[in-house]
C-alpha cells in the first residue's frame, strides 16, 4: 500500500512537472516569436545602411554612405563613382560633406536635378581628392535624402547631426534642393545645430540672411543669386517698363515664387494693371485645374494696351509650361509679347508636355538660368565676375567623366545649369573645410568652417564654372553673374547674355561694398 502511495504521488509530480515545462516551453516559444516578429519588422523597415524608411513613411530616408541607388537606376553609375572615390580615401586622412536632396523625387525635372546634383558634387569631390597638390583634408561624400518633398527632414537632419561627432566627422551639408517650407526648416535646423550648410540651387530670400540684416540661418552660405538680385539682373538686360507689364503670380506662393513675385512688384511700381494670381496645387509638379485658369488670363493679356508687350512670371515650373502653352492658343496672334520668369524657366527645356509650337506664335521666354555652359566662352565675355579658365577645369573634368578613373557617372548635361552649380558649391565647401584646418590638422572644428564664409572675396573668392562667388558677410554672393538665356523653338536653352545684379561686372577685386 504504501508503495503503490509513492508510485501514484511520483506520477501526479511527473505529471505536474512535465505540464510545467510544457507551459515554460510554450511561453519561451511565444516571446521568441514575439521578438523575432518584432525584430524582423525593424529590419523590414530598412533599405541600406543608413537608410530606413520611417513608421509613418514607405519612402527610404536617411543618410547613404555606399553606392545605394535610392531605387532610380539613373543614379547607379553615379553613385558607384563616389562609393569607389570614398573607399580609395586612406583612414583618417578625410572628412565628410553630405549632399542633401530628394533622391526619391517621382517626377522627372526633380530626378534630373538630383542626378545633376550628383555629377557636379562627385567632379568637385574627385578633384579635391586628385588635383590639388594632395591639400588635406580629403572629401568624403555621402547622400541625404529627406524625402521626395522634403517631408522626413527631421529623420534625415537627425542622422547628419549625430555624424559631426562620430567617426564621420561631418563638416558641411551641400545642396539642399529647392526654396520648399521643408527645406527651410531644414537649413534653419542644421545651421541651429552650428551645421554649415552651402546652398547650391536655393535662391528664396527668405531662404537667406541678411534680409533686413538678420541672419535667420547661421553658417548658410549660397552660391546661387537670391530672386531679388535674379529679378534686378533681369530689369538691367530686359529695361522692364512698368507701364508695359504685366505679373501673373503663384497664389499663395511658396519661398520662390512668393519672393520672385515681391522682387517683380518692385518693378511695376506705377503699372497700370493688377497683377493676375493663380492657384495651384500644394504639390506644384501636379498638374492641377490651372490650365483652365491660364487659358481665362490669355483672355485678359489681349485686353491690355497695345503697348504692352512684357509679361512677368512669377510660379514653378509646370505651371509656366502650363502657361506658355495657353500663351500659344491666344486670341491676339498677331502681338508680340515677351515672357520673362525666374531661374524655373531652365526645366522648360526637358518638359515633354512643353507645346513647342507656342514659340512659334511670336513669344519669346526668356529666363535668368543659375549658370549655362557658354556664358563664358564669347569673345566679348566680361573681364572680371569669371572666365572661361575657370569653366574649362569643369569641361575637362567632364571629359574624363565617362571612363575610369573618374567615371563613369552617367550622361552628364550642363545646359539647365544644375551641375554647373552643384559643381561650385562643393568647391566652396572644400575651400572652408581646408582654409579652416590648422596646420598640422587633419579635422578642422566645424564652427571654424561656418566662419569662413565671410571671408571668401577678395583674392580669396572661388573662382567658380558659374562666375566668382565672393560672398558677403551673410553669405549671399555678391554682384553673381547671371545668365540670360532664352528658350528656342525646338525646346533648346539659347545663352543671350549674362546680366549683373549691380547693373555691371564687380571689380576685380570682388569685394562687395559695406550697403
Amino acid at each position: 500500500m504504501a508503495r503503490l502511495w509513492v508510485w501514484l504521488r511520483e506520477d501526479v509530480w511527473e505529471i505536474r512537472f512535465r505540464r510545467y515545462i510544457a507551459l515554460l516551453l510554450a511561453a519561451v516559444l511565444i516571446a521568441l516569436g514575439v521578438w523575432g516578429g518584432t525584430t524582423l519588422a525593424k529590419e523590414d523597415r530598412s533599405c541600406a545602411p543608413g537608410v530606413e524608411r520611417p513608421e509613418d513613411s514607405d519612402e527610404c530616408v536617411g543618410v547613404s554612405a555606399t553606392s545605394y541607388n535610392w531605387g532610380r537606376s539613373q543614379f547607379t553609375e553615379a553613385v558607384r563613382a563616389i562609393d569607389a572615390e570614398n573607399k580609395r580615401l586612406k583612414p583618417g586622412s578625410w572628412v565628410t560633406v553630405a549632399l542633401l536632396e530628394p533622391f526619391t523625387a517621382t517626377d522627372a525635372d526633380n530626378l534630373g536635378d538630383a542626378l545633376h546634383e550628383l555629377q557636379g558634387a562627385y567632379l568637385a569631390q574627385y578633384r579635391a581628392n586628385h588635383d590639388s597638390n594632395d591639400q588635406t583634408p580629403k572629401i568624403r561624400l555621402v547622400l541625404a535624402n529627406p524625402g521626395a518633398t522634403g517631408e522626413q527632414w527631421q529623420h534625415t537632419v537627425g542622422q547628419l547631426a549625430g555624424m559631426t561627432t562620430g567617426p564621420d566627422r561631418l563638416r558641411a551639408v551641400t545642396g539642399v534642393g529647392l526654396s520648399t517650407e521643408n527645406n527651410k526648416l531644414a537649413v534653419k535646423e542644421l545651421t541651429r545645430l552650428g551645421i554649415p550648410v552651402i546652398g547650391s540651387s536655393i535662391t528664396a530670400d527668405d531662404l537667406a540672411n541678411g534680409q533686413s540684416g538678420k541672419d535667420p540661418y547661421p553658417g548658410l552660405a549660397r552660391v546661387s543669386p537670391t530672386n531679388t538680385d535674379e529679378a534686378r539682373a533681369l530689369a538691367s538686360f530686359a529695361d522692364v517698363s512698368a507701364g508695359k507689364a504685366l505679373l501673373v503670380y503663384d497664389k499663395p506662393g511658396d519661398p520662390y515664387s512668393r519672393t520672385l513675385q515681391q522682387s517683380f512688384e518692385k518693378l511695376l511700381e506705377g503699372s497700370p494693371y493688377q497683377p493676375q494670381p493663380f492657384t495651384p496645387p500644394a504639390d506644384r509638379s501636379q498638374e492641377g485645374t490651372t490650365a483652365n485658369t491660364f487659358r481665362q488670363i490669355t483672355h485678359l493679356v489681349c485686353d491690355t494696351a497695345r503697348s504692352t508687350d512684357t509679361i512677368l512670371f512669377a510660379g514653378r515650373h509646370t505651371q509656366l509650361r502650363q502657361f506658355i502653352n495657353a500663351l500659344g492658343d491666344r486670341g491676339c496672334q498677331d502681338r508680340d509679347f515677351t515672357l520673362l520668369t525666374g531661374d524655373e524657366g531652365s526645366y522648360l527645356t526637358g518638359d515633354k508636355d512643353l507645346d513647342r509650337t507656342a514659340l512659334q506664335h511670336r513669344i519669346s521666354v526668356r529666363y535668368t538660368a543659375l549658370a549655362h555652359p557658354d556664358a563664358w566662352a564669347a569673345k566679348d565675355a566680361p573681364k572680371s565676375g569669371g572666365s572661361a579658365a575657370d569653366a574649362k577645369v569643369l569641361d575637362e573634368l567632364l571629359g574624363s567623366s565617362a571612363r575610369k578613373p573618374v567615371g563613369p557617372i552617367g550622361e552628364v548635361s550642363l545646359e539647365d545649369g544644375q551641375t554647373i552649380i552643384a559643381y561650385d558649391a562643393m568647391t566652396l565647401a572644400v575651400q572652408g573645410i581646408r582654409e579652416a584646418t590648422a596646420d598640422g590638422k587633419t579635422v578642422p572644428p566645424i564652427a571654424d568652417v561656418a566662419n569662413q564664409w565671410t571671408l571668401t572675396k577678395g583674392s580669396q573668392r572661388v573662382s567658380g564654372a558659374s562666375g566668382w562667388i565672393c560672398l558677403d558677410v551673410h553669405g549671399n554672393p555678391y554682384d553673381k553673374a547671371v545668365p540670360i538665356v532664352e528658350l528656342t523653338p525646338e525646346g533648346k536653352a539659347r545663352f543671350v547674355q549674362i546680366a549683373w545684379p549691380e547693373g555691371k561686372p564687380p571689380a576685380k577685386e570682388c569685394l562687395p561694398p559695406s550697403t
